[in-house]
């Protein structure tokens, strides 16, 4: 972990701020009346992956607390899956565009979890 100085260079914050990106751009074509609804809801779950990821990089030096951040980070991915899950119920949101986003949010928590199992690798970084 020695060649990581930043949750800036983690590939599971890098993808998940570039997946809440996609999120964000696809929710503007969403109906005004979803507004308060699905796009404000699956844009904050989105978002606080990429977070949490950061604030878990800065409580590195406990790891239960690490561990605490990034699970909750796996639980708003989860979140954000879940939306997906509403929107393409609704009809907002196409099967191929659901495939898409959703293997991403995918990837992203497997990512997570890798990090979640290996948390002693972490707990020395600088």
């Amino acid at each position: 972990m020695g060649q990581i100085n930043s949750f800036r260079k983690l590939e599971a914050y890098r993808r998940a701020v570039r997946n809440s990106q996609k999120i964000y751009e696809w929710s503007l074509g969403l109906p005004k009346e979803e507004r308060y609804g699905l796009s404000s809801q699956i844009r904050r779950s989105s978002r606080a992956v990429g977070a949490l990821i950061a604030e878990a990089w800065a409580r590195r030096r406990s790891q239960d607390a690490f561990v605490e951040k990034l699970t909750q980070a796996l639980a708003e991915a989860k979140e954000t899956q879940s939306w997906l899950d509403y929107a393409s119920m609704s009809g907002y949101l196409g099967e191929k565009k659901y495939e898409e986003l959703d293997g991403a949010w995918d990837h992203v928590c497997v990512m997570v979890r890798r990090m979640i199992q290996r948390a002693e690798q972490f707990s020395d970084a600088d």
